[in-house]
C-alpha cells in the first residue's frame, strides 16, 4: 500500500503544469454551476412561497412553518431555505424575530410594483379588487403620458406606437403575440413623453399593464374591433398633436378595458360556481 501511495505522489509531482491548470479551471467551473444551480432554487423557492403568500395560504400576520418544516417539505438545505426568504424580506412580504419566528407581513408593507410580486398575483387567481387598483395606477399615468406624447409628437416613437398597433390589428384574431403589441403601444407612450422619469418607470408600469392586459383582452373578446378602433384614435391623436384628445380618448380606454375585465372574472367566477343539485 506505501508503495502504491508513494507512485501515486510521485506521478503527481510528474504531472504537467497545464494538466493541473486544466484541473483548477475545472474544480472552478463546477463551482460555478453549483453556485447557479443553488441560486436557481432558491429563486424557484421564493416563487413558490410568495405565490403561497399572495393566494392567501399563508395569510398576512400568519407565522410561517419552522425552518426544518420548511426544509423537509421542500427538499432544500437551510442556506437555500435562508436566501428565499431573503428575497421575500426584500420585498417587505416577510419579517423574522428571534425567538419568534418569520411572520408574514401586512399587505400593506408590500413592494406592490416590484415585477415579481405583480406576477405572483397574476399566476394566482387575481381579484377584481387587485385588477382595479392596477387601473388605478394606469389611470394616474398614462392619460397624462398621452397628453405628453401629443405634445412632444416625436416622430421616431410615433412610428413605434404605429407600428405596435399595427402588429394589435394583424394579430387580433389570435394568429400572434397581441398582449405583446398591446403593451409595446403604451410603452411606446410612456416613451414618447421624453419625461425621464416616466422612462425610469416604464419597468414597473410595463409589469402592472401586462398583468391587467391578459385579462382585458379576454374580457373584450367579442369587442376587439372596438378596442382598436380607441387605441387608433389615440394614436391619431398624438400623431395630431392633439394633447387634451389624446387625454380624454386614453381615460375612455381605460374605463372601458377595465369594465372588460370585470366582466371577465364575472364569468370566470361563474363558471367555477358548482352546480345547482
Amino acid at each position: 500500500m506505501a508503495r502504491v501511495s508513494t507512485n501515486l505522489s510521485s506521478a503527481a509531482q510528474r504531472a504537467p503544469a497545464g494538466s493541473q491548470h486544466s484541473a483548477v479551471e475545472r474544480a472552478e467551473r463546477r463551482d460555478r454551476a453549483a453556485r447557479r444551480f443553488e441560486r436557481n432554487i432558491h429563486t424557484s423557492l421564493a416563487g413558490r412561497l410568495g405565490r403561497e403568500i399572495v393566494s392567501g395560504i399563508y395569510p398576512p400576520g400568519s407565522l410561517l412553518p419552522n425552518a426544518a418544516d420548511m426544509c423537509g417539505r421542500f427538499s432544500v438545505s437551510r442556506t437555500v431555505l435562508r436566501e428565499a426568504y431573503s428575497v421575500l424580506t426584500a420585498k417587505a412580504m416577510i419579517v423574522a424575530r428571534p425567538k419568534i419566528g418569520t411572520r408574514v407581513r401586512p399587505k400593506a408593507d408590500w413592494n406592490m410594483l416590484d415585477p415579481e410580486v405583480l406576477s405572483w398575483h397574476l399566476q394566482t387567481t387575481p381579484t377584481e379588487s387587485f385588477v382595479a387598483e392596477l387601473f388605478v395606477l394606469r389611470q394616474m399615468v398614462e392619460p397624462e403620458a398621452a397628453a405628453l406624447a401629443a405634445k412632444a409628437r416625436s416622430p421616431a416613437t410615433i412610428d413605434g406606437i404605429a407600428d405596435a398597433y399595427r402588429r394589435m390589428d394583424q394579430f387580433k384574431d389570435g394568429a400572434g403575440d397581441l398582449i405583446g403589441a398591446d403593451l409595446d403601444f403604451h410603452m411606446g407612450i410612456l416613451e414618447a413623453t421624453g419625461n425621464h422619469f416616466l422612462t425610469a418607470l416604464g419597468g414597473l408600469i410595463g409589469t402592472s399593464l401586462e398583468c391587467t392586459f391578459e385579462l382585458s383582452w379576454e374580457g373584450a373578446s367579442r369587442i376587439q374591433d372596438d378596442r382598436l378602433h380607441q387605441h387608433r384614435g389615440i394614436l391619431e391623436a398624438i400623431r395630431d398633436g392633439s394633447a387634451e384628445l389624446a387625454k380624454t380618448r386614453m381615460t375612455e380606454l381605460l374605463a372601458d378595458s377595465m369594465n372588460d375585465v370585470r366582466q371577465y372574472l364575472k364569468q370566470r367566477d361563474a363558471a367555477r360556481e358548482p352546480a345547482a343539485p
